[in-house]
């Protein structure tokens, strides 16, 4: 075998379209594009464009409202935290903060404001957990185990207290 003799195998390759070359070859004057206008032209996207009538987005009610300063939790309850050390993926002895509970995959990710702790389910392993929030029933389950709660400080209520 010689180099000049490689090539590649049947239809591996295929011939880039070649247009605006006459009318003759099928794909002249306007290259398969229409006729002429903005849409002819390369660099368009006209989204929700809809011929100069009132498009979708402006005829429908506008409702509801997005709070700037709501909070976004990675939740877990503490019988999922039980399930997690029964199984041996969470070890009771040690402090159980967020990165813990990412590595256990007991949380895929953690959320931008940190994980809130919920009292949903039972908890008998005492744990030293420390979360961004937990409910009042959380901590009362935990406590009961004989476990404690740190409520880590956030950046707004250290900035309210200096």
């Amino acid at each position: 075998m010689k180099l000049n003799e490689i090539a590649n195998k049947a239809g591996a390759v295929k011939a880039k379209k070649r247009v605006g070359r006459g009318i003759g070859s099928g794909k002249g004057k306007t290259s398969g594009r229409g006729v002429k206008g903005q849409k002819a032209r390369s660099g368009v996207a006209i989204k929700g464009f809809e011929g100069g009538q009132m498009p979708m987005y402006r005829r429908l009610p506008k409702r509801g409202f997005n709070n700037p300063f709501s909070k976004e939790y990675s939740e877990v309850n503490v019988g999922r935290l039980q399930q997690a050390i029964d199984a041996g993926k969470l070890d009771a002895g040690t402090a159980i903060d967020g990165a813990a509970l990412v590595a256990s995959g007991v949380i895929t990710k953690l959320g931008k404001d940190g994980v809130r702790l919920l009292g949903n389910g039972e908890l008998t392993a005492k744990v030293e957990i420390s979360v961004a929030g937990a409910s009042k029933g959380a901590v009362a389950a935990v406590e009961k185990a004989g476990g404690n709660v740190h409520i880590a400080e956030t950046k707004a209520a250290e900035a309210a207290t200096e």
